[in-house]
């Protein structure tokens, strides 16, 4: 941060710059205003890790505004989430170092490789939230953590889940993504000495309500040592286990 500010200086004294251009310049490293986006240029130094994209409601040529900006001005990798096919083209044709995740719908816009601290888990009650999981998973990895997946370990067959016991005791952080009754992190929380995050998912039958009855059921958990992030998720959990894992 005062290397950028020492250079902006530098900048104003060389190309003799008057008192509001060179405040300008130094505004820019706090937010850029595009009109229909202030992008938060300052929120690496403060949060640690860049503004994220949420794709969903904006255009491509928004997505790809944003994308380059904070591409320019940030040192770790920058996330767009939700993100469909098409806009990973779009982006890659002026950022060749994308990539896409399709199951977590998540583009990657990479800067390098980036230090990796150990270990967050990541457990999938069933197949279907895969997604979800994998979004919480790819998030984690794309802020500097190494991320173990286990997934379809439901309590439906919990001795899948107990054979791989070593795993989640190993573990620093515990991501939990369920749907239908919710009932996994409380089994995993009476088993691990740390941190749960409990995802539910709108994965469920009509009783389940998109998620909420699963939300419900982690919220009333008996485990201790379980914290709950919104239904279907992933990106709030990974983002959350890494600011723990990174302590």
């Amino acid at each position: 941060m005062k290397e950028k500010l020492r250079n902006i200086l530098i900048n104003i004294r060389d190309q003799g710059m008057n008192i509001d251009d060179g405040l300008k310049e130094i505004e820019k490293m706090y937010y850029y205003d595009l009109g229909y986006a202030a992008i938060d240029t300052h929120r690496e130094y403060r949060k640690g890790f860049p503004e994220v994209i949420f794709c969903p409601g904006k255009t491509t040529n928004q997505i790809i505004a944003i994308a380059k900006k904070l591409f320019e001005v940030s040192d770790q990798n920058i996330l767009a989430t939700r993100a469909d096919k098409n806009t990973y083209q779009a982006l890659l044709d002026v950022i060749p170092t994308a990539e896409y995740h399709e199951v977590a719908q998540i583009i990657i816009l990479k800067k390098g490789e980036q230090k990796k601290t150990g270990g967050i888990l990541v457990v999938s009650a069933g197949t279907a939230d895969l997604p979800v999981a994998e979004e919480a998973a790819v998030t984690a990895e794309a802020m500097g953590n190494r991320v173990e997946r286990m997934y379809d370990t439901g309590v439906a067959g919990l001795h899948r889940l107990l054979a791989q016991s070593e795993r989640l005791l190993a573990a620093k952080v515990v991501i939990v993504v369920a749907g239908m009754d919710g009932a996994l992190p409380s089994v995993i929380g009476g088993l691990v000495s740390k941190p749960v995050i409990a995802v539910p998912t709108s994965i469920g039958y009509g009783a389940s309500f998109g998620g909420l009855s699963a939300l419900l059921s982690m919220l009333n958990s008996c485990s201790t040592g379980i914290g709950v992030v919104n239904i279907d998720n992933g990106f709030g959990a990974g983002y959350l286990a890494s600011l723990i894992n990174h302590l």
